[in-house]
């Protein structure tokens, strides 16, 4: 008898999860020794240049990896349209950059953001020659190819990047290792698949026809993500936006680390089962559920532990960011719960309603600004984005509820409520004053972690067996562990 698709799409996040970690341990000796030879001034100039490449460069995405992966059947003419298209978007973007630059330099109060925008505009038109045949590894659930491709792009970057910085000292190092990190991606990608594209726009329709609306959600996404950053950098100096970034970086990193391997996957799996809703409901429900079991208490847990963790990763001239890793770690939480329902609204090509959803985050940010005091700290600007995060999650949830009604508010209340219930009583537990942990930094943060995740998990079984062992997330992973330690077949 087959496996159920969603056991195998929980399997196959997993794979990527686990992949996806070791990936994630070079990001972190990246940043703690990144964070010790430059200063936070570098990291700001760096991170102003890219929310200009960013805004560019998404404002050119036509998405047409999205079309590939969305149509059942691509052909070689589609593949090579869109290799066509990404390459005159990034050509397009590159342009685009060099005459914006003076008044990006201006709009950040930063004349050292002109130069290195100008290098930087090259990054796009480098990423665009990478091979298009390597969205089959993603299209195909293909985990392991998808990995040994990021991973070894990223392991040189980060070569590059740590020894650039130990000589140079300064944003310069961020850069070059950039670029080097995109050279190498374009020579993989050709080494580890066989396609090779030619320029076409044969199915220029077809591709636009989808993309047009990935376009404008693509716009909505980044501002949704950097709208509060640009604000930063137009208000605060390149300090403070330095660690505002670097502070959104670390306390996005549990639930990213969970959701963005599993979201490599659901979206084709979701794809894949949209004519069955039965069965997307299910795959939609065990996977949120996963999501919110492991990323909830994550993101909850590094708040709780943020000064011990930035004082260990960054040293102590970072301290200022431990309140911006706080506030933004909640709205990792809120990201832990939204993230599945908007792959599910585009599998079934509800790609309107996705759009709305971001949107309207977006809109409410900006109305928040508006009312927000120029004066105001940076801090309160990440408060904002929480809270307009927690609207954009229940208009999430309202058109999921349209897009696929046999997911009802009990359904989804389901897999998060308990996550929730079992975070809560990990923070009443560990906000409590501990002072035979003042000495150690280290000691206080391993005690933290280990108390945290006993009574996450006392109290999540706790509820889970007072509730009758309803089937969800904790009946999945049970069966999981139970069938390694016994050996029972699958």
């Amino acid at each position: 008898m087959a496996k159920p698709a969603g056991n195998s799409v929980v399997r196959g996040a997993m794979i990527y999860v686990a992949l996806r970690w070791t990936d994630r341990l070079i990001g972190i000796i990246s940043t703690v020794v990144l964070a010790r030879l430059l200063a936070p001034d570098d990291f700001g100039i760096v991170a102003m240049t890219a929310l200009a490449v960013g805004l560019i460069d998404v404002l050119l995405d036509l998405g047409v990896n999205v079309a590939l992966i969305q149509n059942p059947n691509p052909s070689k003419a589609d593949y090579d349209t869109a290799w066509t298209l990404r390459l005159l978007q990034a050509l397009a973007s590159m342009l685009l950059l060099c005459l914006i630059a003076p008044l990006a330099a201006r709009y950040f109060h930063e004349p050292r953001v002109l130069p290195v925008l100008l290098v930087m505009s090259t990054a796009a038109v480098i990423a665009a020659c990478e091979n298009i045949g390597i969205v089959t590894f993603q299209k195909e659930m293909r985990a392991d190819r998808d990995f040994v491709f990021t991973f070894s792009r990223r392991l040189l970057g980060l070569v590059v990047t740590v020894v650039l910085a130990w000589v140079l000292r300064d944003y310069w190092a961020l850069v070059w290792g950039t670029l080097v990190s995109r050279l190498f991606g374009v020579f993989l990608s050709y080494r580890m698949h066989p396609m090779r594209c030619g320029f076409s726009l044969a199915s220029f329709k077809a591709i636009f026809g989808v993309s047009q609306w990935n376009l404008i959600n693509s716009v909505g996404r980044y501002l949704n993500n950097n709208l509060h950053k640009m604000i930063v950098g137009n208000r605060f100096d390149s300090t403070t936006i330095g660690g505002y970034t670097l502070a959104e970086e670390i306390s996005a990193m549990p639930a990213t680390e969970i959701l963005s391997p599993i979201n490599r996957i659901l979206f084709p799996a979701f794809v894949r089962a949209r004519q069955d809703l039965a069965e997307l409901k299910r795959m939609f429900l065990l996977a949120q559920g996963v999501q919110c079991l492991i990323a909830i208490p994550a993101s909850c847990g590094l708040a709780l532990v943020a000064p011990e963790v930035v004082h260990l990763m960054l040293g102590e001239k970072w301290a200022f960011v431990v309140p911006f890793v706080q506030v933004l770690s909640l709205g990792s939480i809120v990201q832990a719960i939204t993230t599945c329902s908007g792959y599910v609204l585009l599998a079934q090509s509800w790609n309107r309603a996705a759009t709305l959803t971001t949107w309207i985050q977006v809109v409410l940010f900006g109305l928040g600004c508006f009312l927000l005091p120029a004066a105001s700290p940076a801090l309160d600007l990440a408060w904002l984005r929480v809270a307009v995060g927690a609207a954009g999650l229940l208009s999430a949830l309202l058109m999921l509820r349209r897009c696929l009604p046999l997911v009802g508010w009990g359904d989804m209340l389901g897999t998060i409520l308990r996550p929730l219930l079992a975070a809560a009583a990990m923070a009443a537990v560990l906000v409590q004053p501990a002072p035979w942990l003042a000495g150690s930094v280290l000691l206080a943060l391993l005690v933290k972690v280990v108390l945290g995740a006993l009574v996450y998990g006392a109290v999540l079984l706790g509820l889970w067996l007072l509730l009758g062992k309803p089937f969800g997330a904790e009946t999945y992973l049970l069966e999981k562990v139970l069938r390694r330690t016994t050996g029972a077949p699958r």
